[in-house]
């Protein structure tokens, strides 16, 4: 593990900032938004489509992935995309939806893409994959977060099934079921980072890397999320002034300022992760490659 004892935590967090203003990370979050915006509903429609493939229609994960998301996202914001989800399913047969799955995931590695190339101003990297391989590996990370995301909600909803179940028949005590019902959170605190460390891995343009499943940008950036959402969600339920100034245009303001958060916390925990790299390898750690390693543009840091 990297050692950055020479630093305090204020000349670290000062380096963060630089490089934040540096590369433009507020102005790539912005970027990021209007991709998750247009990646978002075909990302849902991809994983209705998968739930409903994989594990049946019946199974409520479907419900649950909205309630989820309604328990993060802000009311008027989930409310728009609850609204234009049922209209999209409602107006497409399941046959139409289980055609365009291909189609819905493509578009929605978009978002994905934009991650890469923000990322690889974050690490000073300049991309050389070509561009199938560049789409290939999008369309593979859309895929392991979608799988991710099912294999959580299907820890919860059937764990909690099955916890009941055996506790009704005394296969299981009482606490037994109360305990797998808390650390239910913890696991999927742990698929969210998982995630995290599966973006920064490889999504940018690595020529070496070593795996990490817990790196310092990939907590940070999962706490900085959930932070801020909750964050906005409680401001807006005091103090809902977007729908009183722009009206209707209220929901999609929140929806975009929502998913520019999102990319915030992700762009931020790569410069973490990147700032930590770099102050690692210039006192010789073994395991953290310099910046120079990386890049084809070869700057220095202070």
């Amino acid at each position: 593990m990297w050692t950055l004892s020479s630093l305090s935590w204020k000349q670290m967090a000062t380096r963060i900032w630089r490089a934040m203003s540096r590369d433009d990370v507020f102005g790539d979050a912005a970027q990021l938004a209007y991709y998750f915006l247009l990646a978002l509903f075909p990302l849902l429609i991809f994983l209705t489509s998968a739930i409903g493939l994989i594990v049946g229609s019946g199974t409520g994960m479907r419900h649950a992935l909205f309630n989820y998301l309604a328990r993060v996202m802000p009311s008027s914001a989930f409310q728009l995309l609850d609204v234009t989800m049922t209209e999209v399913t409602t107006a497409s047969s399941a046959g139409k939806l289980s055609f365009g799955l291909l189609a819905a995931l493509w578009a929605a590695s978009n978002g994905m893409g934009a991650i890469t190339g923000a990322l690889n101003r974050a690490y000073e990297l300049e991309e050389t994959r070509p561009w199938w391989k560049q789409r290939l590996v999008a369309v593979s990370l859309t895929i392991a977060l979608s799988v991710l995301i099912i294999t959580a909600l299907g820890l919860v909803i059937a764990g909690s099934h099955v916890a009941d179940y055996l506790a009704t028949y005394h296969w299981l005590s009482s606490a037994t079921a109360l305990t797998w019902k808390i650390l239910q959170w913890p696991m999927a605190l742990a698929f969210m980072l998982l995630s995290f460390a599966l973006i920064y891995f490889f999504a940018p343009d690595f020529r070496e890397q070593d795996w990490k499943w817990i790196t310092p940008g990939s907590v940070i950036g999962v706490v900085l999320w959930l932070l801020a959402s909750f964050a906005l969600k409680g401001y807006l339920h005091f103090f809902d002034s977007y729908s009183k100034t722009y009206g209707s245009l209220g929901a999609v303001i929140i929806l975009m300022l929502w998913l520019y958060l999102a990319g915030l916390a992700v762009l931020i925990g790569g410069e973490i992760n990147s700032e930590i790299e770099s102050v690692a390898a210039a006192k010789g750690a073994p395991d953290a490659k310099p910046k120079g390693a990386k890049s084809t543009r070869g700057k220095k840091r202070n």
